[in-house]
């Protein structure tokens, strides 16, 4: 057997982007392992990949083109070639084409692979037809548009930076989902005598890993910072100097803290006042804070002024420029190291299609506007009938028969049972591409280990395949991947000027490098200052703003879960049943308040839907709260709703991004034929 091991890169979404070594037969993955070279990483990895050969080689890998032979949904199909496939495509684009100038057609990816050309080069295929735009906007864009309001382009630390804070204040970060490599650090930390403290609205995952866990209801973490930064102010602890010196602001904003007293706070937070003063003091006498914001507190209404009040008490006692002070959560190199336009190539578009937001996606199919009718969609790198707001408004969007739907993918997901056409998909160790770690300071190249199976190709393979059939004769569609890799490094940007000539050798051979930590003193911002007040905001001042939240009593927060990963993993059979059932976390006072027991059915309702789960009782969840972890599917629950069918598609104040934590709810015992016991 000619065994051989070569290095690769996770090409999923997560800060890290792991480096790792992919052993072959030369015909299959035989192991995957953790690189121990990979600067940020040293060959940690998570559950979900430590057996990515399984998800590889799965049985239900779909590994030839198939036609649509039932209803919409129902998932049944017939193989075709390829050839057959994208001659009807290529048919009907080009009739949605001459009909509607290219408003009619509309890419939708977004996460199912990160890594830069494969993920990205769908836009520049539909560029060249100028078609709709997607405004991609799903995960965290509330969260960087606040931090470059604030702070620019400046790095933020880098979580191995952390080990030198003297106080971390891990806040709404499920660190053992999603950041698996800052665990060790925790660790460090508590045992050097160093605390660390969770603010969470539900913190089952990762209150044991923490010394104090304090729960706020969800939507209100602003009001916490406001209120720590009351106390800071009145008893002295915030650096005035740094604060007048170093930021556009201050005096305008210390003027209004006045009123966000903690009793205040203990009204919106639900946290007791005496443990918001204990909680400043603290964080105001350490020498070198620091702050772990996660995504989950930007995903509400008023989630970009949230995390601009988090970034300004990250500063507020002049922790930033202090080695392990300040925040950490955002880009820290704030540099961009590859053109990623030689991908996108926005030149090649004549006209601006219409911009649509993922978020409103269902709103958009189920649009009937003339000039505004989307006739056909691309999906690729995406699940949106799992994975975006308003699942009830997608899924009857994509029911209509007057809508052409091709998806690229390796499984029938539940959005694939709606396609038209359903192209096979690579997976990662099966092209070659470059990936930047959005979460650390590093940069890779992954080569491609093997071949694709059966008829499977990449995305880039798949878009210069389906230009080629539309017509299309750029010199652009006809590089290889590995082509179009050496075209990005041979230009490289900013974030890559500190290689040396060793890093340059081992990136062109594959494999992840260093580049450096931002100077987070450095403030590369308009004014050259950290900005509390931003005039060029809606609202300048940053305030206390309340979340949308709903008629019904109870908050809905999505969390991400240690077994799967946004949709991705639920082809292994082994982590979906380590994961379990969908369950709703509760809280025992909310549930004894409606007869709820411990496991037992039951269904969360608001004004979009009613969906089932399984009760799951824990003090660890904020009272007024349930929340669900992780996304599940048809075949998982063997329900066609899931929980993000209770989600309104509605967008957050900065970043146009997704609310999915700010949505309300009532849960009542389930019947045994799945109705309501009310």
């Amino acid at each position: 057997m000619n065994k051989r091991i070569q290095r690769s890169i996770c090409p999923y979404d997560c800060p890290a982007s792991c480096g790792l070594l992919v052993e072959t037969d030369g015909q299959r993955v035989v192991r995957v392992q953790g690189d121990p070279e990979s600067p940020a990483t040293r060959g940690l990895i998570c559950n979900k990949m430590q057996h990515y050969e399984a998800s590889v080689h799965a049985p239900e890998r779909i590994l030839t083109p198939m036609r649509r032979t039932g209803r919409k949904g129902e998932g049944k199909f017939e193989p075709v070639s390829w050839e057959e496939a994208t001659a009807e495509i290529a048919d009907r684009w080009k009739k949605i084409l001459a009909e509607d100038g290219g408003s009619g057609l509309l890419p939708v990816y977004f996460s199912g692979v990160m890594s830069i050309i494969q993920r990205r080069c769908v836009e520049a295929l539909f560029n060249r037809m100028n078609g709709s735009q997607l405004v991609k906007t799903l995960c965290s864009t509330a969260k960087s548009t606040a931090y470059e309001s604030v702070a620019g382009k400046t790095g933020c630390l880098d979580p191995r930076e952390l080990e030198d804070s003297d106080l971390l204040l891990v806040w709404g970060s499920q660190v053992k989902a999603t950041r698996i490599h800052t665990m060790p650090v925790l660790k460090r930390l508590r045992e050097a005598g160093k605390r660390v403290i969770l603010i969470e609205a539900c913190g089952v995952s990762m209150a044991a890993y923490c010394d104090e866990t304090i729960l706020v209801r969800p939507g209100s973490d602003g009001a916490l910072a406001l209120a720590m930064m009351h106390v800071l102010e009145r008893e002295h602890l915030s650096d005035e100097t740094f604060l007048r010196q170093r930021a556009i602001g201050y005096e305008v904003f210390r003027k209004t803290l006045e009123k966000y007293t903690p009793q205040w706070a203990h009204q919106v937070t639900g946290v007791p006042a005496e443990k918001i003063e204990a909680l400043a003091r603290e964080f105001g006498a350490a020498g070198a804070p620091a702050i772990l914001l996660g995504s989950g507190p930007s995903r509400y209404g008023n989630g970009g002024m949230t995390t601009r009040l988090i970034l300004i008490l990250s500063a507020f006692t002049g922790a930033w420029g202090k080695a392990g002070g300040g925040y950490c959560g955002s880009n820290p190199v704030g540099r961009p190291f590859v053109d990623e336009n030689r991908v996108i190539r926005p030149d090649f578009r004549t006209r601006e299609g219409q911009s649509i937001n993922i978020n409103l996606l269902g709103q958009a199919l189920e649009c009937r506007e003339p000039g505004k009718v989307i006739r056909g969609i691309y999906v690729a790198g995406g699940n949106p009938v799992n994975s975006v707001a308003d699942q009830t408004g997608i899924l009857r969007g994509l029911a209509r028969e007057d809508l052409f739907t091709v998806v690229h993918e390796r499984f029938l997901t539940d959005t694939a049972r709606y396609a038209d056409i359903v192209l096979p998909a690579a997976f990662s160790v099966e092209q070659s591409d470059v990936s930047s770690a959005y979460g650390y300071c590093t940069f890779g190249h992954m080569r491609k280990v093997l071949d694709p199976p059966g008829q499977c190709r990449s995305n880039w393979n798949t878009v210069c395949t389906l230009a080629k059939a539309m017509g299309y004769e750029e010199d652009f569609f006809r590089q290889t991947e590995e082509e179009l890799v050496e075209d990005l490094l041979a230009h490289p940007q900013e974030g890559l000027s500190g290689l040396t000539g060793e890093d340059w050798k081992r990136l062109r051979e594959g494999g992840v490098v260093p580049v450096a930590y931002g100077d987070h003193g450095d403030f590369r911002t308009p004014s050259g200052k950290f900005q509390i007040v931003d005039d060029s905001l809606d609202v300048p001042v940053p305030c206390y703003q309340e979340p949308y939240g709903g008629t019904e009593p109870l908050r809905l927060v999505m969390v991400p879960d240690l077994h799967t990963l946004n949709s991705i993993f639920l082809e292994r059979k082994d982590l979906v049943a380590r994961r379990g059932p969908a369950r709703l976390m509760m809280h025992p006072g909310d549930a004894a308040a409606r007869g709820i027991k411990d496991g037992e059915p039951v269904t969360a309702s608001n004004d979009l839907a009613q969906v089932e789960f399984v009760a799951a009782l824990t003090d660890l969840v904020a009272p007024g709260t349930v929340a669900v972890s992780g996304v599940y599917s048809q075949d998982t629950t063997g329900t066609r709703l899931q929980a993000n069918a209770l989600h309104h598609g509605r967008l957050s104040d900065l970043g146009a991004a997704t609310t999915m934590n700010d949505n309300a709810v009532e849960v009542f015992r389930s019947r045994s034929d799945g109705s309501c016991l009310v």
